[in-house]
């Protein structure tokens, strides 16, 4: 009765979803969010079964290919797929309530809210697929998804060249992704995830191309320009993309497949350096940023790395978990900024904001909430999973040099997320606006107090469904179990300095680090101008050179010497005959006639 009943609800809660894209329109926004409230309420009834019961599944519906192997559509519902389904569902519903309020004067609103809504059907085909195909298309549906969103406001250049960008970076580790799963093909014979997972050992080269494709679908360095570029996008777009779809699919993807990883040291050291460096990389950035929006890009991508780490340490369950609870106050933090930027006429400029605590108390309550929670604040959903994290590291005998990287990015953390609610909140208002902004609009708070108390209970509600299979430290020092706590106090300590900021007109002085980590260390330069334009001289020179080489040579150069050799050749014998010198022209141009013909071609 209870896996029927499992079921039962979780086809409903599917065919909900593809309601407002199946049926003819007019299909509101109004509908579709009440079709997204519906389906995140039906998603309960199989948490709770599995939470109780312990209900899990895999559903083979039917035989969709015969290749060298049977391929069959087949969903699994495990601990990973029903948690972050209702996770997903209950995010999306804020974020469409939001979307609303925040693109109500959009005459494309209605496509845009199915936009969004397909965007979310994607991922959770992506986290509930029990074999690679299925896993490949969400992966690409999320990417294609991606892409029309951030490009919305297509008018403008820097949406389009932004766009174009996340399409290219993520190109990189679908060849990863696609070198894989064809070595899991020819080797192991399957796609089935069972059935890969079954095998003893998998080698290092197509474990290496999971990372690649995980590295870039989660911005991890090197591949991380994108995600900071992708705030040309709306910001509902901002919120859905960087809490519970596209960027935490790499991640995902890891956390699915991590039973091919846990035996490979290679492997795990990789995703242990890459995901430190990116966390200490993108703190450092996301400190000297201006633009609202890019600080809590520059977060997500510090938390990306966290998560990323995470995998390295061979702690799935602990990864998945910072998923769940970052989501959460993520989309809270750019509703929020959303928020502030529709009211102030479009401003992301910190520096010329302040005093939102008075105008906008609601989105101001909302905004600390959730710095406070990606800082590790105890007792919020943020702490329960990064200071579980960073015990883990510190209990952990991997390089040390990971762990002073993981500390000091807690440190910086602490910085900008008191920076951010400085310049924001702190002071007189610094906008030039003549708009007083307001809160009068249930669909622009409501979505906000969802996600708080989200941001709130989420860590201690997770974290009481899903435990780490892997053994865990019991015991430790007093000195390990607060560092957490003690580098999250030294980062606010170091900022403190900000406090004796003025709002007065000054020249700023900036240092050459500074500047360095504003323009992300000269990556987009570099990458984005500098590679280009040595391409195109290096170009400009080969065809000058091979211009010069044959082009020329064998075509007007080889024509005129021919007419000049042939004259000197006739002018000694010289006899003032005009019928001479036409039929030697003539004679030179049924020569070179062929010649000219091959040249043109």
């Amino acid at each position: 009765m209870a896996n029927l009943l499992f079921h039962t609800s979780l086809m409903v809660t599917i065919i909900i979803l593809l309601a407002p894209i199946i049926l003819p329109p007019p299909s509101t926004s109004i509908n579709i969010t009440a079709a997204i409230k519906l389906a995140t309420l039906t998603s309960t009834l199989p948490l709770l079964l599995f939470i109780n019961l312990g209900v899990k599944s895999i559903t083979t519906n039917f035989n969709w290919t015969n290749m060298n192997f049977n391929f069959q559509i087949s969903f699994t519902f495990d601990t990973y797929a029903v948690t972050f389904l209702s996770v997903a569902l209950l995010i999306t519903w804020s974020i469409l309530e939001f979307t609303n309020w925040y693109m109500a004067t959009d005459p494309n609103h209605n496509k845009f809210s199915k936009y969004l809504l397909l965007f979310l059907i994607a991922m959770l085909m992506l986290t509930t697929a029990n074999n690679m195909l299925q896993l490949f298309i969400g992966w690409e549906g999320v990417g294609i998804m991606s892409f029309l969103l951030i490009s919305w406001w297509h008018a403008r250049a820097n949406a389009n060249t932004a766009a174009l960008q996340a399409i290219m970076y993520n190109r990189i580790g679908d060849i990863g992704l696609m070198l894989s799963i064809t070595w899991l093909a020819m080797n192991l014979n399957t796609w089935e995830m069972q059935q890969m997972f079954s095998h003893p050992t998998t080698p290092t080269l197509p474990l290496l191309g999971l990372i690649l494709a995980a590295a870039g679908k989660s911005a991890q360095f090197g591949l991380h320009p994108w995600l900071p570029a992708a705030m040309e996008g709306p910001t509902p777009v901002s919120a859905l993309l960087h809490s519970s779809t596209m960027v935490v699919a790499g991640v995902f993807l890891l956390i699915r497949l991590h039973p091919l990883l846990e035996a490979n040291t290679t492997a795990l050291s990789t995703c242990l350096c890459l995901g430190a460096l990116t966390t200490t990389f993108a703190a450092l950035c996301a400190l000297t940023q201006n633009d609202i929006k890019k600080i809590i890009a520059f977060s997500t991508t510090s938390q990306l790395g966290l998560m990323m780490l995470t995998i390295g340490l061979n702690q799935p369950e602990l990864a998945f978990l910072h998923i769940t609870t970052h989501a959460f106050f993520k989309a809270m933090l750019f509703l929020c900024s959303g928020s502030i930027i529709h009211n102030l006429n479009d401003e992301q400029d910190i520096r010329k904001m302040g005093g939102m605590q008075k105008t906008m108390p609601i989105t101001a309550t909302c905004m600390t909430i959730g710095s406070l929670a990606l800082m590790g604040t105890p007792f919020l959903a943020g702490f329960y999973t990064k200071d579980l994290i960073i015990e883990t590291m510190n209990s952990s005998t991997t390089n040390a040099w990971a762990l002073m990287m993981v500390m000091m990015a807690t440190a910086l953390t602490a910085a900008y997320s008191l920076r951010l609610i400085f310049y924001v909140q702190l002071h007189a208002p610094r906008q030039l606006t003549w708009n007083k902004p307001y809160e009068n609009n249930k669909s622009q708070t409501t979505p906000l107090l969802r996600l708080a108390t989200g941001s709130i209970l989420m860590g201690l509600l997770v974290t009481s469904i899903i435990l780490p299979n892997k053994t865990q430290i019991m015991t430790m020092t007093t000195m390990t179990k607060m560092s957490a706590c003690m580098v999250t106090v030294l980062g606010l300590m170091s900022a403190l300095d900000l406090t004796h900021k003025t709002t007065n007109m000054v020249y700023p002085n900036k240092t050459i680090n500074h500047t360095a980590f504003t323009q992300l260390v000269f990556f987009n330069t570099l990458l984005h101008r500098l590679t280009p334009k040595a391409n195109m001289n290096l170009a400009k020179t080969s065809l000058m050179l091979n211009d010069t080489l044959w082009y020329e040579t064998t075509g007007p150069v080889m024509m005129k010497n021919m007419n000049t050799m042939l004259a000197n050749k006739l002018s000694s014998s010289n006899i003032g005959m005009i019928k001479m010198y036409l039929m030697t022209f003539i004679m030179t141009m049924i020569i070179m006639m062929p010649l000219t013909s091959l040249w043109h071609t």
